[in-house]
């Protein structure tokens, strides 16, 4: 173990290093999503530090479990009174990914993600058009030329798939059709 953090989740202190797994009370992150719990010291590699920044620990939800059932028992002597009840807390168990500055896997992924969401526009597509709004692509697609619309049209089709800006596309190729 080469370095801790003491952090804060749930109102509730927990000491952890990387890599470790740890059950927690239920939190709003879904599973597989990262977050980033107030940190509260950072030691363990000589120098302490009892003011961290923020976000130098980041930590993933594995799941949201159910804990041990706890039984309940009332019983009030000479009358008869028993009662049973049970109780199970809702956990979520985390996995500390990494404490401190550098992040382990964090940054080879969007990358690859990158490129495999955004493969290359077809030509002809009329300039700013993926910042453009359905609002703004009906307002300019009466006066673009018909290749800038099937572009456009194709984009749509292989990206955004905005059922406005379709539409308004579909109709101003139908009406360069006609007129």
């Amino acid at each position: 173990m080469d370095g801790y953090a003491i952090i804060s989740v749930g109102g509730k202190q927990y000491r952890v290093h990387e890599g470790q797994r740890l059950l927690v009370d239920r939190l709003g992150t879904a599973e597989g999503k990262t977050f980033m719990p107030d940190v509260l010291f950072l030691g363990g590699n000589g120098k302490p530090d009892l003011s961290p920044k923020a976000g130098l620990v980041t930590a993933r939800v594995v799941g949201h479990v159910r804990g041990k059932k706890l039984r309940i028992g009332k019983y009030r002597p000479k009358t008869g009174y028993r009662r049973h009840t049970g109780f199970r807390a809702s956990l979520s168990q985390i996995e500390i990914e990494s404490i401190g500055a550098a992040k382990r896997a964090e940054p080879a992924k969007p990358k690859a993600e990158k490129q495999d969401a955004t493969p290359a526009a077809p030509k002809g597509l009329p300039k700013d058009y993926e910042d453009m709004t359905v609002a703004q692509v009906a307002d300019a697609a009466p006066g673009w030329r018909r290749p800038q619309l099937e572009a456009a049209l194709e984009y749509e089709r292989g990206h955004a798939k905005r059922k406005g800006a379709v539409a308004a596309l579909e109709s101003a190729l139908a009406a360069k059709e006609e007129g």
